[in-house]
């Protein structure tokens, strides 16, 4: 697995105790084009009423989620396109404030203009993607200091997560070991400094994340874990918290890690 420098190694070492999840560029980017196949045909099938529903993001209606990954599958590709320049630039046009206001002019776009927009911006993301040569994902990004391999972690991670928040079918059941077990990693950030979670997946290795002297074990469907680290309602209730044996609640997360402020 690609890491941006070894400050980011010792970091994530200091909070993740368990088995590395090792993907290959060509693994990651089948996975990239698949999830982008999925949001692509959950686009398709949406009715006009049904981009203005609710997503199962609090505020946020079908159409702000899909204006949401158009967004970030282009600034992704920006950032590769740069990268392939030798140059790097901010993730975001006008960086957060300009995130937003793209968000919000888009969300209320017709169907078939959702479905087009989705498909030119992961196209182009995919395209800068396919362009790539070996040394080419190593190359420095603006995307978190690190290099073009996070930028297609970071990719996978929005387009399946906002997959299951359009709500409609392919929620967290659906996530794969792999992802899950990558989440697992990449969320670390989120346990608090006090805390030690054990995390253990029903029939698979437990792992631990966090450094803290508290040790609480989550267990449940490794999907359900995951779901709950990233924010998301856990699919199949199966989720159990315990302390010295005896049953506790969940304990709060720390925000999600992000390079923008109150983003996800």
């Amino acid at each position: 697995m690609f890491l941006p420098n070894i400050a980011a190694k010792r970091q994530l070492a200091a909070r993740y105790d368990g088995p590395m999840t090792h993907i290959s560029p060509d693994q990651l980017l089948a996975d990239i084009k698949d999830a982008a196949v999925a949001v692509g045909s959950l686009a398709a099938k949406l009715t006009e009423p049904d981009v203005t529903m609710p997503s199962e993001l609090p505020g946020w209606t079908r159409g702000h989620v899909l204006a949401h990954l158009v967004g970030i599958s282009n600034a992704m590709a920006r950032q590769l396109e740069y990268a392939q320049r030798g140059e790097t630039v901010e993730l975001y046009d006008g960086g957060f404030e300009g995130r937003t206001k793209a968000i919000e002019l888009a969300a209320g776009h017709s169907a078939a203009e959702h479905v087009s927009a989705i498909r030119e911006a992961t196209s182009r993301a995919l395209a800068a993607f396919d362009r790539l040569d070996d040394s080419g994902w190593q190359a420095p990004i603006a995307y978190r200091g690190g290099a073009v391999f996070d930028g297609g972690l970071a990719l996978w991670r929005e387009l399946v997560i906002h997959a299951s928040d359009l709500g409609m079918g392919r929620g967290p059941e659906t996530w794969s070991r792999r992802f899950c077990e990558h989440l697992f990693e990449f969320l670390a950030a989120r346990v608090p400094d006090e805390y030690r979670f054990v995390l253990q997946p029903l029939g698979l290795p437990a792992v631990s994340i966090g450094s803290g002297a508290k040790s609480i074990v989550i267990s449940g469907m490794l999907t359900d874990i995951a779901a709950w680290l990233a924010g998301r309602t856990p699919s199949l209730g199966s989720l159990r918290a315990s302390e010295a044996a005896d049953d506790v609640d969940l304990p709060e997360l720390l925000p999600w890690p992000s390079v923008i402020p109150t983003a996800s």
